[in-house]
């Protein structure tokens, strides 16, 4: 027989145990790599690993349980993700010059960052000027808001509010709908710092009311927003500012499905059906640059979801069980030096969100390390997006690295991953607990000294940080303008302004019935807030307000 002809020489057996031979011998001290979330990574995988005939059912089809392949049956190839860059920059008319420019250039739906002062519960002419509109827009009134939002249909355009409890940025838009004769039942868009439970752990400027006030406006906002905006997502879910602050891609997953299950529990306790809330649960994630990590970590997510709403949440109904989410390329892999650099990290993460199955993408512009970004900055973070979608053809197949040895090998350990966190959570008493007790923050920490201790010594590499550095000129770096003082000195002169303009008697009866309804578990708290702010009442004083009442939000060290 022609030796070239036998079938013993294409042997897949044989060419495995040949393989491994040759690998061995060229690489006889191989080191160990595992990922982010500590999962060894081998060279590579097999049907052996991996076969699809065994595991058909885990794998699914796209819009079909387990949604390992995405939540929708057409995924991108019949709607693509939307295109929702979070802006923010000084006064709101500046913020809505910015608006317009951002939905020119194919943005599809629009998200507020209000300025620092606004996230720590206060109005403009209680902070420093200088520090105004630095990091985003101020907000203090309906006024601000329908002038950040003017020519906007709030009826037709998605609208994400960077909006921790007490919720004032929602209650000022319902305020400026209620104006321009906007029904509610029309509005969509996303609470999307709904979330106290993470803003407890790892974003303290954000934690406005203490712990168990803060749980309480939260429910008080779900129930209201059910009632009276049924296309409003009240709660997002937030993986994203957990896994900032250090914890892993897997530590991260858990510990949001961790908060969605104490949220959905503390929903059900009050007496609401899971079936009439969780379909307006969402969720956000943060995407590192672990490319195929991220991929993992979502597909497990969207399974893991699925059966903890169908089974141990009982909920019914099919959109009760997807997992609808946002994600952010992740601005701590960004890096001061080599800026430019950052564009290249975008894309790689913007490509494992698009092939992880998101619902939403925020493209982080390459100066975000520098400063808040700038128009040339957010014009890339942009047409990265359009370049993905229409150039690079990512929307053609859904799921198309599906059926991948190492990935579903890959989902299938952060799924077993993501789950042993998830018990260390239930065991501690539930999410709320484990955040009381300390538990969730000690293992970031933990987390983040880890991933620190390997980039300083070399074993992961940041380049332009410990590899690959040249001399940079600093002064050549891009930097965004600040606001113009005169300009913001103008704005906080007219809240002045309005303060003293309003009337005083309808400011302090709404006040009055904000404190009694924070004392009143029958009154709903965020129904009191859009009621205040209607009648003049401003952010920083609906914060003041709730804060008398429920309680500082102080967050205690943890040792």
């Amino acid at each position: 027989m022609n030796k070239a002809l036998d079938p013993k020489l294409f042997s897949y057996s044989v060419a495995l145990e040949n393989w491994q031979k040759e690998y061995s011998a060229a690489l006889p001290n191989d080191r160990q790599v595992r990922n982010r979330s500590g999962i060894p990574v081998q060279p590579l995988y097999t049907a052996l690993d991996w076969n699809a005939a065994d595991r058909a059912e885990s794998l699914g089809v796209p819009g079909q349980p387990p949604y390992t392949r995405g939540i929708y049956s057409t995924m991108h190839r019949g709607r693509t993700w939307t295109q929702r860059q979070l802006i923010g920059l000084g006064t709101p008319a500046e913020y809505n010059v910015r608006l317009r420019e951002v939905l020119a250039q194919g943005a599809t739906a629009l998200s507020l960052i209000p300025c620092n002062s606004v996230f720590r519960g206060y109005d403009a002419d209680e902070s420093h000027i200088e520090l105004l509109g630095t990091c985003g827009t101020v907000i203090n009134t309906v006024d601000d808001m329908d002038e950040a939002l003017a020519g906007v249909d709030l009826a037709k355009t998605s609208c994400a509010q960077n909006d921790p409890s007490p919720f004032t940025l929602l209650a000022c838009m319902l305020g400026a709908a209620k104006r321009r004769g906007t029904d509610w039942r029309q509005i969509s868009g996303t609470s999307n710092q709904s979330d106290y439970i993470s803003h407890y752990v790892a974003n303290h400027m954000f934690f406005r009311i203490a712990l168990p006030g803060a749980r309480r406006i939260l429910g008080d906002h779900i129930a209201f927003c059910n009632e009276f905006l049924p296309r409003w997502n009240p709660m997002s879910v937030v993986g994203q500012h957990m896994q900032q602050a250090g914890a892993t891609p897997a530590e991260a997953v858990a510990f949001m499905l961790s908060t969605a299950i104490q949220n959905a529990d503390d929903c059900i306790n009050r007496g609401m059906d899971p079936d009439q809330f969780l379909p307006r649960f969402t969720f956000f994630f943060d995407i590192s640059i672990s490319f195929f990590e991220e991929i993992a970590k979502m597909r497990a997510a969207r399974r893991i979801w699925a059966r903890i709403a169908k089974d141990r949440l009982g909920a019914k109904d099919p959109r009760s069980w997807r997992f609808k989410f946002h994600a952010q390329t992740s601005g701590l892999d960004l890096t001061r030096q080599q800026p430019l650099n950052n564009i290249a990290r975008v894309t790689i993460q913007a490509m494992a969100g698009i092939f992880g199955g998101l619902q939403s993408l925020h493209t982080d512009a390459y100066d975000e390390a520098l400063s808040c970004p700038s128009e040339f900055g957010a014009r890339i973070a942009i047409a990265t997006q359009n370049v993905l979608r229409e150039e690079a053809h990512l929307t053609d197949v859904i799921d198309p690295l599906g059926g991948s040895f190492y990935l579903e090998k890959l989902t299938d350990q952060m799924e077993e991953e993501i789950v042993r966190v998830l018990q260390l959570v239930d065991d501690a008493g539930g999410m709320y607990r484990a955040v009381e007790s300390g538990l969730v923050q000690r293992m970031i920490g933990e987390s983040a000294a880890r991933f620190q201790r390997q980039v300083e010594s070399g074993e992961q590499t940041v380049v332009g940080v410990n590899a690959y550095q040249v001399d940079e000129d600093s002064s050549a770096r891009p930097t965004n303008r600040r606001p113009d003082p005169k300009v913001m000195q103008a704005h906080v002169q007219r809240l002045r302004e309005f303060k003293a303009l309003r009337s005083q008697d309808a400011v302090r009866q709404a006040q009055d019935a904000l404190a009694r309804a924070a004392n009143d578990p029958a009154d709903n708290v965020f129904g009191r807030v859009v009621d205040a702010v209607e009648a003049g009442v401003t952010h920083g004083e609906v914060c003041d307000v709730l804060r008398r009442e429920m309680g500082f939000g102080h967050v205690q060290a943890i040792v």
